[in-house]
């Protein structure tokens, strides 16, 4: 049995390892147009400020080890350009050598994840404008960022904006965000990124909002970004908008698409395309909560999708149960967490729902270091099945919003918060949680 991967990072090698367990003598083959297997991108900002050493530390596994160790013919530098699903054909070019290649294939996996967005066409070669989505592009940023460089400016307030934010500033540079919408952090309700406006603030970070990016200027390297609101002097640019999912090759091919060209899978990852499987970034992910495909592209999900689409194309039946759509990021003193559906997109779907809001202490308010967290929670109104929360705060956030997020999954209403039988001790908890003050304020 032949099987093809097409991409090198976390779904497809998630995919290769479950085909190399359970299928003794597969023949296994993957191919990625960039140089370097499998590492953790969501780890690439705190490379800028040394947080993280170096690059080299962000890989899980190299494409030697692939190679030697499990036998898989792990090729770098292959750009696929084509899909023939009659003959089952993979072909492109060695970007080394510049020569065609083609691979046969018995089961072919799709996991090329997605691409950066650059939304600004002029000025967007000049040196010095920047995107950071692979260790290549971050390794060009580290080469840019030089004693010289005294003022960065961060397009884009979603998570690897922020996060690039944070470590320019630590790195000792001043700082501007361009936000085309009127706030921060678009995947909170507005009254919770008001936390994140404040904290940009505190931290001398220059925020514009409502502020579209039309154009970078410079002789060769940009000096100018160019607004709607003005022009304004910048050393260096990096554009954080978002990405898209890397499937132009699959065109003509018959394979069924979204509307943002994310492969549409069914529950053991396979499209439309009989042997052609699509896991990870490139791919639609079930919402449990939305009860619907979504696209939520996290490296949390990439592994997983891969996963279970490796053990479907070793003849297992593995059905991905879905995601509730759980992230969570770091912004200077503050955790930003959320999962499942906030107000505003509860509004978009249709939902009826009730929404409330809680800000409660930590741990136990009496014990030394109890500091403030905001809570939010979107629950629908007939029965109080929970939809979403968003927590905030300096600490204790990343351990209720994991609560909740198993409680999403799990399709559990509010009151049901109240019978959890959580840790508690002065220094973890109050003797309520406060998810579950929550509960005891609102549950019905």
């Amino acid at each position: 049995m032949k099987y093809v991967i097409i991409g090198g990072d976390a779904a497809g090698m998630s995919a290769a390892m479950e085909i190399y367990r359970n299928v003794p003598g597969a023949e296994i083959t993957s191919v990625d147009r960039g140089f370097i297997y499998s590492y953790g991108q969501c780890g690439l900002p705190y490379v800028v400020d040394g947080r993280i050493s170096s690059t080299k530390r962000l890989i899980a596994r190299d494409v030697a080890t692939f190679r030697d160790k499990y036998g898989i013919d792990a090729r770098v530098g292959h750009e696929v350009e084509r899909v023939d699903v009659e003959k089952q054909l993979v072909t492109g070019t060695d970007l080394a050598s510049g020569e065609q290649f083609e691979i046969q294939y018995d089961k072919l996996l799709i996991a090329t994840g997605a691409d950066p967005v650059m939304p600004v066409e002029k000025g967007s070669d000049l040196a010095g404008v920047h995107t950071v989505k692979t260790i290549p592009m971050l390794e060009d940023l580290l080469a840019d960022l030089t004693p010289n460089i005294k003022h960065a400016t961060v397009i884009g307030g979603g998570y690897i904006g922020l996060e690039m934010v944070e470590t320019l500033r630590a790195s000792g540079r001043e700082v501007r965000l361009i936000q085309r919408i009127g706030y921060l952090a678009k995947f909170l309700d507005k009254e919770l990124a008001q936390h994140v406006h404040d904290e940009a603030k505190k931290q001398g970070v220059e925020v514009l909002l409502s502020t579209s990016v039309e154009a970078f200027e410079g002789n060769t390297r940009v000096e100018r970004v160019v607004t709607d609101k003005g022009t304004f002097d910048t050393d260096l640019v990096i554009v954080a908008v978002g990405i898209q999912p890397n499937t132009k090759f699959l065109k003509d091919t018959g394979i069924a698409l979204a509307k943002n060209g994310g492969v549409i899978v069914n529950r053991h990852l396979e499209t439309s395309v009989e042997n052609i499987y699509a896991a990870g970034d490139c791919a639609m992910h079930f919402n449990i909560v939305k009860e619907r495909l979504d696209y939520v592209p996290l490296g949390t999900t990439a592994n997983k999708h891969g996963r279970v689409a490796g053990l479907n194309m070793s003849g297992k039946f593995a059905p991905f149960r879905g995601i509730v759509g759980t992230s969570i990021m770091k912004f200077f003193d503050l955790t930003i967490a959320t999962t499942g559906i906030n107000e505003g997109t509860a509004k978009e779907l249709g939902f009826e729902f009730e929404a409330y809001k809680l800000s409660a202490r930590h741990i136990a308010g009496y014990y030394p270091g109890a500091q403030r967290i905001f809570i939010k929670i979107v629950v629908q109104k007939r029965d109080q099945r929970l939809l979403g929360a968003q927590i905030i705060g300096p600490a204790g956030v990343d351990k209720r919003i994991d609560v909740f997020a198993t409680a999403l999954y799990n399709k559990m209403t509010l009151p049901d918060l109240l019978d959890l039988d959580l840790a508690y001790a002065p220094p973890f908890n109050g003797v309520w949680d406060p998810l579950q003050q929550v509960a005891r304020m609102h549950g019905k």
